[in-house]
């Protein structure tokens, strides 16, 4: 009884927690727009319209002659995911540097709390960036042939990428010393990474020593994967792959966050 009375005031811990950042967000959407939302929008549109004629014929010779805005419009579902974790790591060094953990700390609040409600607030604040950008996709002429078990897996696949890149983002900001840091130590996550992935032109056209490391790189497989779903073509292994990294990626950056608040409370 006192193992299941534990864990619900730690739930209820973490719901409180929770809707204090999702109040965090509506206050300061500005930040959420532009980071989270305007960036995909451009990357988007940059690279469908005046990028797309030269970057599709490559690709269509790869695709059999799909659309390029079929192949890109998954790869930039994946930015989003990724540009989520700049907000996350802000969020938690704005807590950690303002003095707010000092107080929770006077509190009978549990442990662990505060991280999960970030953590929780920025899956959900992906989900509904990812919808936009599905939409603008649609009116820019995307067009999957996904069913609904399809859309589904899509789903998993950016929930559970989002809580990966949640907790290594709440572990970043964790170890930074001010907002500035926090967002320029996310920049390989949500740039360098998701280009030198498969976001915008297939591996198998890349130089030979750029190609292993997109083939083997955790960005990768999740587009991939999400590309196969949303287009209708052969999966193989590779959805296995991409909730391998993701789950690999929560694990370690779990992990590495409640070492560092561990560390930081002590």
């Amino acid at each position: 009884m006192m193992a299941v009375k534990r864990l619900s005031i730690t739930a209820q811990d973490a719901a409180t927690m929770f809707g204090r950042e999702m109040k965090h967000t509506l206050r300061l959407f500005k930040l959420l727009f532009v980071g989270a939302i305007l960036v995909p929008v451009v990357m988007l549109l940059l690279f469908d319209y005046i990028l797309g004629g030269a970057l599709g014929n490559g690709v269509g010779a790869v695709t059999s002659g799909a659309p390029y805005v079929n192949f890109l419009v998954p790869g930039i579902l994946m930015m989003t995911v990724a540009a989520g974790s700049a907000s996350t790591a802000i969020n938690v060094c704005t807590d950690m540097t303002g003095g707010i953990v000092d107080r929770f700390r006077t509190m009978a609040v549990s442990r662990g709390a505060l991280m999960t409600g970030h953590v929780g607030a920025s899956i959900l604040r992906t989900l509904v960036t990812a919808l936009v950008v599905v939409g603008v996709g649609l009116l820019a002429g995307f067009r999957p042939k996904a069913s609904a078990l399809d859309w589904l897996g899509v789903l998993g696949i950016v929930a559970a990428f989002s809580l990966a890149l949640a907790w290594l983002s709440a572990a970043i900001g964790m170890l930074a010393k001010s907002t500035a840091g926090a967002n320029g130590l996310t920049l390989p996550i949500q740039f360098l990474l998701p280009f030198l992935s498969s976001t915008f032109v297939p591996a198998s056209t890349m130089p030979a020593s750029v190609r292993w490391f997109t083939e083997n790189q955790p960005f990768s497989p999740v587009v991939d994967s999400m590309r196969a779903l949303l287009t209708g073509a052969p999966i193989g292994g590779t959805l296995y792959l991409a909730f391998a990294w993701c789950g690999a990626i929560a694990l370690a950056g779990y992990v590495w966050a409640r070492a560092a608040f561990d560390r930081s409370t002590q």
